[in-house]
């Protein structure tokens, strides 16, 4: 049987391939798609109303071209109504584009620390002097320097830097500070003022009375003789407030200084001053009610509050409550009516808002600030650790950035610098013993704003009926370092 020859045209059939099934798109980019189709129409409002200001532009300059000098009043003209349109553009843009390119913008504009650089040029007639304890502090002198220096460039402050001659000219040249620090030094920025051997971070407190030249005994002497109208510190804190008590002297009617710092609330504008967090452990209750005292006319004259709302930390709302020192406490404070006082107030409720000031033991309070110092990091790792992987934590993480960036600034303890001393005769700041250079800037802010508001005048009208205590000044200087 004869074979069938192959026709060349024939060609053989193509196997069979299915369809490649295409990848669904996950939840969150779908919902960019459909955000930005949504946002189409005012992109594309934004971007025909350039394209006519464009347009317009060119006509008139062809127009005044041609119809040379007859035309020059119908070029004006159009000139004019190019003007309106570029300005109603403008306007147009600067309105719109936020709500396409910048949804969260209304979100993030929270707290967070202003940007101090873009405030107006500081007049040179109001910068007040500040003492500063070059040599106190885990990393001193040279990050206190560097935060001074960038003081002096942000605030209306003037600074008498006190340290040891020889560890500070080390710092400077390994911090390559010199260039900087010669040009504040000649425009009288910064004064240096040398001392003796400073007090370590770990000595007691009672070094100050053998070390008479120690950094924090010059600095307390500048305020003491009106060269400077507030003291800054980061070094050993006990040695801090006994140099406070020998050299500037306790407030009439004030037994026991107290440590002030200011605590964030969840209202961006608002936070509660907590005294006693560290200077004595084991208080009185007249001792509380002078901290009541103190905190009511800081919180008054220097963060503004009309009306402060005096709270006691205990461990319930209710007067019957509490250990014996807050069933004590509780009467001397709602028989004060110097102040205004809210009662109790428990730990849930010190970051609430609903108290201005709060008063406590030196214990009870250092253990909230420390506290209160670990919950921005420990929030920012489950935040990190909570948000999905792959592309959806990305699209995620951009769009909450700024967000989590301001939210660390606002329970970041360096950004709140320092806490007061109250309760001297004298402005005193505490800083940190880790403190850097921003936390120098944040604390030398605070040491402005309390000296610039006249505070220590309603403190030295504060008398009181409590006479001070007959004890010796070194057992008042047992605070926690």
């Amino acid at each position: 049987m004869p074979t069938k020859e192959p026709d060349p045209t024939d060609q053989p059939a193509a196997p069979y391939r299915a369809k490649p099934v295409r990848a669904k798109p996950s939840r969150a980019i779908r919902r960019l798609v459909i955000w930005y189709r949504r946002n189409a129409a005012v992109t594309t409002l934004v971007d025909t109303a350039s394209a006519l200001v464009d347009t317009a532009n060119a006509t008139a300059s062809m127009a005044g071209s041609m119809a040379g000098a007859a035309g020059n009043a119908a070029g004006s003209v159009a000139g004019a109504a190019s003007s309106v349109a570029g300005a109603a553009s403008s306007v147009a843009g600067s309105v719109l584009q936020p709500l396409v390119f910048d949804p969260l913008r209304r979100l993030q504009q929270g707290a967070g620390g202003s940007d101090l650089s873009k405030d107006a040029p500081i007049d040179d007639r109001q910068r007040l002097w500040v003492a500063v304890d070059g040599m106190g502090g885990d990393h001193a002198p040279g990050p206190i320097l560097e935060g001074c220096l960038r003081a002096v460039a942000l605030l209306p402050l003037r600074i008498r830097f006190v340290a040891e001659s020889e560890p500070l000219q080390a710092a400077v040249k390994a911090m390559g500070l010199q260039e900087e620090l010669n040009e504040a030094v000649a425009r009288g920025l910064l004064h240096l003022v040398a001392s003796g051997p400073s007090v370590g971070m770990h000595e007691e407190a009672t070094v100050v009375r053998r070390k008479r030249d120690a950094s924090i005994n010059l600095a307390m002497d500048l305020v003491k003789r009106g060269e400077a109208t507030a003291v800054y510190s980061a070094g050993n804190s006990g040695a801090v407030m006994a140099a406070a008590i020998f050299r500037l002297g306790r407030l009439k009617g004030i037994d026991r200084p107290a440590i002030g710092a200011l605590f964030p609330t969840k209202d961006p504008d608002q936070q509660v001053l907590v005294l006693d967090v560290g200077a004595n452990m084991d208080c009185r209750p007249e001792w509380l009610h002078q901290f009541a005292l103190l905190g009511n006319i800081y919180s008054r004259d220097v963060l503004q509050v009309r009306q402060p709302r005096i709270g006691l930390v205990n461990i319930g709302e209710e007067e019957c409550k509490g250990n014996e020192l807050c069933l004590k406490t509780y009467p001397l404070l709602a028989g004060d009516d110097r102040f205004l006082f809210s009662g109790n107030c428990e730990g849930r409720d010190i970051l609430s808002g609903d108290f201005d000031v709060v008063v406590c033991d030196g214990f009870s309070g250092n253990v909230l600030l420390k506290f209160l110092e670990s919950v921005g990091s420990v929030l920012l790792d489950v935040l990190r650790a909570e948000l999905p992987r792959g592309r959806r934590g990305k699209v995620g993480s951009a769009f909450l950035r700024s967000n989590l960036v301001r939210i660390k600034k606002r329970l970041d303890h360096a950004e709140h610098g320092g806490a007061l001393l109250l309760g001297v005769d004298g402005i005193c700041v505490i800083g940190h013993g880790s403190s850097k250079a921003l936390s120098v800037v944040s604390a030398l802010r605070l040491a402005h704003s309390a000296a610039s508001h006249g505070v220590m005048d309603d403190l030295h009208a504060l008398g009181g009926d409590s006479p001070a205590s007959a004890q010796d000044n070194s057992g008042n200087a047992a605070a926690c370092g």
